[in-house]
């Protein structure tokens, strides 16, 4: 996966040292001198773009890191977020931690310290991206199940056999593990409490029926 790191900072010569660092450490890097022209790239890329991690100076003119951020996050971009602090900015760093920016890098920069902090956020960027698209995936497959398919799910997770689903929409047993099976297929699972598992992991919380689930 051909990761980007996306270098935002309206100091030159903060965005070369960067750059060069990064290239040194064979990664790949882009940069930036103000987040509008960075939320324009951000906005036009398409859902196939691999994750990126964001380097974003909290202090910039005329667009704020701030304000950058929360438009970043407006637009659905999940990219994982590190604000670059100067010694009077830790404070609103936090605050923008709590808000769901993942870390803060106060200048100047240890390199050592900075590259580690980076590629773990390029982990857990490629993780996120791979929970997000098989959730997305399971979602889809829920979609797709008949009427029928959803009844015989949503008894089964409450944790009924065969029969007692067959008397309670008015089928046979057999025909309830034929929807039953159809349901394991199109969901990709292979038993009720690997769906149950799925469910709440991907938060279907629409789809979440408290119970004994059967196996």
């Amino acid at each position: 996966m051909n990761q980007v790191i996306h270098v935002v900072d309206d100091d030159a010569d903060t965005r070369d040292a960067l750059a060069w660092l990064f290239d040194s450490r064979e990664h790949r890097c882009r940069t930036w001198e103000g987040g509008e022209r960075f939320l324009e790239h951000a906005s036009a890329c398409p859902a196939s773009t691999p994750p990126a991690v964001v380097l974003l100076d909290i202090r910039m003119e005329p667009l704020s890191g701030l304000a950058t951020f929360s438009r970043l996050r407006a637009l659905g971009n999940a990219w994982p977020v590190l604000f670059l602090t100067g010694h009077g900015d830790v404070g609103m760093a936090v605050a923008a931690v709590k808000a769901g920016a993942m870390d803060f890098l106060e200048k100047p920069f240890q390199n050592n310290q900075l590259v580690d902090k980076v590629e773990a956020a390029l982990a857990f960027a490629r993780s996120d991206a791979a929970y997000r698209a098989e959730a997305e995936r399971f979602r889809r497959a829920y979609q797709q199940l008949s009427t029928r398919e959803r009844d015989v799910m949503k008894l089964l997770l409450e944790g009924h056999y065969n029969k007692n689903i067959g008397d309670a929409l008015g089928i046979a047993p057999r025909t309830v593990e034929f929807h039953r099976a159809n349901v394991f297929l199109k969901m990709g699972v292979s038993k009720a409490v690997e769906l149950a598992h799925k469910l709440g992991r991907y938060r279907v919380e629409e789809l979440l029926v408290p119970g004994d689930w059967q196996g």
